[in-house]
């Protein structure tokens, strides 16, 4: 073989070795710089050292701190607050280990932790007292959603109708069942005789007078946030099959003015009006004639009226 023609072949084998190897690393080089511009900063968040349960107060060695690739989650604690922002403050959430622990998951510094901790601002947790029947056999637990039904006789009702049931709250979140304040994930029964009702204050107070009262608790599935107008029942409208009217349960027909004043007149006249109440279940009279009494001076006049108002 002629040598010249080998040292050809030697000489462009290694010129092509060599681009070859410049091309690669001129495109490994631009690619490692296009994953480094994609790639946000390693950042270092608190997490979850174990599983938190609710209501735990967590200290040193249930948080640490770790690395976080990727976009830091709204409300994490970063290594500037470090794990003291999360020291002894309550789990209001639960949290797995290796999880980003929130702010938002975690009560208020100071708020301590058990049931208080899980209060919102401006809530309030009220205790019920239930049965098998009103806790619906020991299924009103922890996290469930609840509607409040009392039932009873009203204070100036028509006595005719019985007794009245009808829903007071609806969509209300059962924040313990008596003192386990862990939610149940399969939903166990738990025979409870207290449970503990998420509400406002203005329900606060409806839920305390309804304590005389008897109180069913409906469960309700938690995606289910619609609240349902009822017109409620009494004992009554079950055996005529029909539903309550609201008109039913005042009991005492409204009149323009329970004490009646008398009107007064030009001249010194006045005239003092006869204003008749009806109860509600009394058999109908034939309305009596309205009336009037016109007093001037010392002299007395009655003028009576039929219901056309014609004048007698």
């Amino acid at each position: 073989m002629n040598k010249r023609f080998v040292g050809v072949l030697i000489f462009a084998f290694v010129v092509a070795s060599v681009a070859s190897l410049l091309l690669y690393r001129l495109l490994n080089n631009r690619s490692q710089a296009t994953k480094a511009a994609a790639t946000p900063p390693m950042t270092q968040i608190v997490v979850a050292a174990k599983d938190l349960d609710t209501g735990l107060i967590l200290k040193a060695e249930d948080v640490r701190l770790a690395d976080w690739n990727g976009p830091v989650p709204a409300g994490a604690i970063t290594k500037i607050d470090g794990p003291d922002g999360a020291v002894g403050r309550g789990v209001m959430v639960s949290m797995v280990a290796k999880e980003p622990v929130l702010s938002s998951r975690l009560a208020a510094p100071g708020a301590g932790g058990g049931l208080t901790a899980q209060i919102p601002k401006g809530m309030r947790a009220v205790a019920i007292r239930v049965n098998e029947v009103v806790g619906v056999s020991g299924f009103v637990s922890t996290g469930t959603h609840v509607d409040v039904l009392i039932s009873g006789q009203r204070p100036t009702g028509n006595g005719n109708l019985g007794t009245i049931t009808k829903t007071l709250l609806q969509d209300l979140e059962v924040l313990s069942a008596g003192q386990e304040i862990k939610k149940d994930a399969e939903n166990h029964p738990v025979a409870v005789s207290t449970v503990n009702l998420l509400v406002t204050p203005e329900q606060a107070e409806q839920l305390s007078l309804a304590s005389n009262l008897s109180i069913q608790l409906v469960l309700r599935n938690p995606l289910d946030r619609e609240v349902a107008k009822t017109p409620g029942t009494s004992m009554k409208n079950l055996f005529d099959g029909g539903r309550l009217d609201i008109r039913q349960t005042a009991g005492v027909a409204e009149v323009a003015d329970s004490q009646p004043r008398p009107a007064h007149r030009s001249g010194g006249e006045h005239v003092v009006p006869a204003v008749l109440v009806q109860r509600e279940g009394e058999a109908r009279k034939p309305e009596p004639p309205v009336t009037m009494e016109i007093v001037s001076g010392t002299k007395r006049t009655e003028v009576k009226f039929d219901k056309n108002g014609e004048g007698k």
